[in-house]
């Protein structure tokens, strides 16, 4: 039998002209160990166990790899470990969140968003990041309607440095108002919360992209007794035409596997 992939189960990741699988990577664990929520604690894994995480992930049929300046070490650490495989790999990276000495901070102005993604291009060892989303603070309209960010990112687009953009909010508002002027939203939708499912709707109607946060709910999602939890998260979210792809965050070679095949599974209709 063969290993469950996703390699011929690539779609659109809305009209950006990317073509991406239909599980992404999440990449907090790879930096970043405080101020995280997760049920269980974890280990930052070393650089070998990095890299057989993200061979293991490409020859399962991954290429969307989720990363941020957010997450600690992650971008710097994802330059090296990906050398020589930038075709591979749609990168996804953030502006306007800081983390540092335990505490985030949050700055949305065009001297910064620029400063950060030329950041981002330096540790990940590119010469353009393929979407860069606004890291929200909540405060979703303020940041879209006051704010330098979004202009920024357009510019940044403009020049090549960036292929897309977009915004990882937490309101409807921010997700729509998002869409009309980017070409990504990032919204949370799981089994425990479904109230940004307008914004889903929205985009798959205007050809927009996608991509849903905490799609297990961070490993926290407790369902009646034999129901598989992650094959229950994977289908209420890939009933959603506007859905191009879940990040899930794993440093488990046996959750990702499983999270692989399910999502085949569920897509191929078994």
């Amino acid at each position: 039998m063969s290993i469950a992939n996703l390699h011929d189960l690539h779609r659109p990741l809305g009209s950006t002209g990317l073509m991406v699988s239909p599980l992404g990577l999440g990449t907090v664990k790879l930096g970043r160990d405080q101020g995280v929520k997760y049920p269980n604690g974890f280990q930052i894994p070393g650089d070998d166990e990095a890299r057989m995480l993200l061979r293991q992930a490409r020859e399962l049929g991954i290429n969307l790899i989720d990363t941020a300046p957010a997450y600690g070490r992650s971008e710097e650490r994802l330059g090296p470990l990906l050398r020589g495989q930038r075709q591979d790999w749609v990168i996804v990276s953030k502006v306007g969140e800081e983390f540092a000495d335990g505490l985030s901070h949050h700055d949305f102005s065009a001297t910064h968003t620029r400063m950060s993604v030329e950041r981002s291009l330096q540790r990940l060892e590119t010469d353009f990041i393929d979407l860069v989303l606004v890291h929200s603070d909540g405060n979703d309209m303020a940041i879209l309607e006051h704010e330098e960010v979004y202009a920024t990112l357009a510019a940044l687009k403009a020049e090549g440095k960036i292929r897309g953009f977009g915004f990882s909010g937490k309101t409807v508002e921010g997700g729509l108002k998002a869409l009309e002027q980017g070409d990504c939203a990032m919204v949370t939708y799981n089994l425990n919360e479904q109230n940004e499912k307008a914004v889903i709707d929205y985009a798959a109607a205007h050809g927009k992209a996608i991509l849903v946060k905490k799609a297990l709910a961070s490993g926290h999602v407790c369902l009646s007794p034999g129901v598989d939890p992650v094959r229950a998260s994977f289908e209420l979210l890939f009933a959603q035409p506007g859905v191009a792809s879940a990040i899930v965050g794993t440093i488990n070679p046996l959750h990702l596997a499983h999270n692989v095949a399910t999502v085949a599974q569920v897509l191929r209709g078994h």
